[in-house]
């Protein structure tokens, strides 16, 4: 009964089972993109403009796998070659980059069925596909130009060849994986490092352990780590340093590596792993699912996901958890997508195995996901994880296109990645780039520097660089207030009519969405009219 539930109850032919993938992957692309129709030929957004496309169309343009119209994260360049493999064949257009990253959710979300299939059966896998498909942070990184959700991908076919015990094939995954996105070899040492620890335990904890004939080939696992090297390796020999340009390194590392921050941040990858937009009702399910008795049929108790495949999760989990605490600068969802479709699979297994009506747990789990893509939190949270993305981009298109039209010829004061979009014409944003003057936000202290330089600019394209909710939550908390300005960037930007009232000028275009905003302001000068006026040459 196990192994038919599991799918793997007898062999078949190599070429059925490459048709069965090969529909299903056509299915799942064709559901995605339908879903993302809309969102399809929207411009580049925040880390797309500012690294990611950019890269891209460098390698695109010039061959050059290591950018030069963007300083050098060192990120590898797999997901880039592949957006300069689409242009390359479709064109260069936002509709292709974001078709392109819909196979490449499509592939992840394939992995991930047929992980979940191997691990547990059938009903759980499309559950859980399902889940993860509709969950606010995966189906907006689903055609956003990332490298998280690539590396995702590769490291459910990576783990899925683990189970699966099949030698060579998970040292290929888990390369790719790390190609996709250095932090994806996390999962191959992790369970390379759970193996070493089993070794050690007592055989009365057998249960919890890799089956003993997989330790001859451990050392597969730490493969991945040869071809990360060889480009780290060159990275350096072509570009003078290792883990990205000095400014990147000291954001994302050094400055990150405090002993009060990394708990903080800890607090927050536990958020993101177990309760994020509604991922909280599905862990409670699954928590209190584990307090009855497993349902029976013929007499036999519903199989689980056998004990030593969730320590082998739980691994991964926990290096996930533990490294991205201590590194990155910014605690975005996207860098756990590699973990919590996991954590999905493990309580939707749970639920199916000891609740009656468990179809009915997953289907409202399922409606807090789509709720969440359309509802913003009472609280700071990054606006790439639910559609407030799209409302940034529309808002800033408009902002561009009321530039365009009513001072063709002006210098613009603005912030990043504003500067982008307006100096960059290829972002899809402006037609003619703008020339810009860059400051770093709208906090009183930017636009007092901004006010004793006001000859430099002609007008300022503001914008809301935090989400800032309309009624926060712990808003009148002082000691958190502190805390998230010294340990994670966090600051409230000016109203537009206050930077008006400093810059001495006028509020010319605003528009509001759900915590953001974007303002032109023009500075009440005798030139003004002649902005407004003159063609740009």
């Amino acid at each position: 009964m196990r192994a038919a539930l599991s799918g793997a109850e007898r062999p078949r032919p190599t070429a059925s089972l490459w048709t069965q993938d090969l529909l299903l992957f056509a299915a799942i692309f064709v559901v995605i993109m339908l879903l993302h129709a809309p969102l399809l030929r929207l411009p580049y957004f925040w880390d797309e403009a500012g690294y990611y496309i950019p890269a891209a169309r460098d390698l695109y343009l010039s061959g050059a796998v290591i950018p030069h119209s963007t300083p050098s994260n060192a990120h590898p360049p797999l997901v880039m070659a592949w957006l300069a493999l689409a242009w390359r064949v479709a064109g260069y257009s936002p509709l292709v980059t974001r078709t392109a990253m819909l196979v490449v959710a499509a592939f992840s979300l394939l992995g991930l069925f047929r992980l979940a299939r191997f691990a547990a059966n059938l009903p759980v896998a499309w559950a859980t596909t399902a889940l993860v498909a509709l969950y606010p942070a995966f189906f907006t990184q689903s055609s956003l130009a990332h490298l998280d959700l690539a590396a995702a991908g590769f490291t459910f076919w990576g783990l899925l060849a683990y189970l699966e015990d099949r030698p060579g094939k998970p040292a290929l995954w888990f390369s790719l994986a790390a190609l996709a996105k250095e932090t994806a070899i996390l999962a191959p040492l992790a369970l390379f490092a759970w193996e070493l620890v089993a070794r050690w335990l007592p055989a009365r904890w057998n249960e919890l352990v890799p089956p003993s004939e997989r330790c001859s080939h451990s050392f597969i696992l730490v493969a991945p780590l040869l071809p990360l090297t060889c480009w780290y390796g060159y990275h350096y020999a072509k570009a003078g340093f290792l883990f990205g340009n000095p400014e990147f390194l000291r954001y994302n590392v050094t400055a990150t590596l405090d002993p009060l921050r990394i708990p903080l941040a800890l607090g927050l990858r536990l958020w993101e792993a177990f309760g994020y937009f509604g991922l909280y009702l599905l862990t409670i399910a699954g928590l209190l699912a584990m307090r009855r008795r497993p349902l029976t049929a013929n007499g036999d108790a519903r199989p689980r996901i056998p004990i030593w495949m969730q320590m082998a999760f739980l691994a991964v989990l926990a290096a996930y958890l533990g490294f991205m605490s201590a590194v990155g600068g910014a605690v975005l969802a996207r860098y756990m997508l590699p973990v919590v479709p996991l954590v999905m699979l493990v309580m939707v297994s749970t639920v199916w195995r000891r609740v009656r009506y468990w179809p009915l747990v997953v289907a409202l789990v399922a409606i807090a996901f789509v709720s969440g893509l359309f509802t913003n939190p009472p609280y700071g949270f990054s606006i790439e994880d639910n559609l407030a993305y799209r409302d940034y981009i529309v808002m800033h298109a408009e902002a561009c296109r009321f530039l365009a039209l009513q001072y063709p010829r002006a210098r613009v004061l603005t912030a990043w990645p504003a500067s982008d979009e307006l100096s960059r014409s290829w972002l899809g944003y402006v037609s003619r780039p703008f020339p810009v003057v860059r400051i770093e936000d709208f906090t009183p202290g930017q636009i007092a520097i901004a006010a004793s330089a006001n000859n430099q600019f002609d007008l300022v394209l503001a914008f809301s660089t935090k989400y800032q909710p309309v009624h926060p939550l712990l808003e009148d908390w002082a000691l958190w207030w502190r805390l998230k300005q010294k340990y994670f960037g966090y600051h409230r930007d000016l109203e537009p009519e206050e930077i008006a009232s400093q810059l001495g000028g006028r509020v010319a275009f605003k528009k509001r969405s759900d915590g953001q905003w974007v303002a032109v302001i023009a500075p009440e000068r005798e030139q003004d009219a002649e902005l407004r006026m003159q063609p740009r040459k």
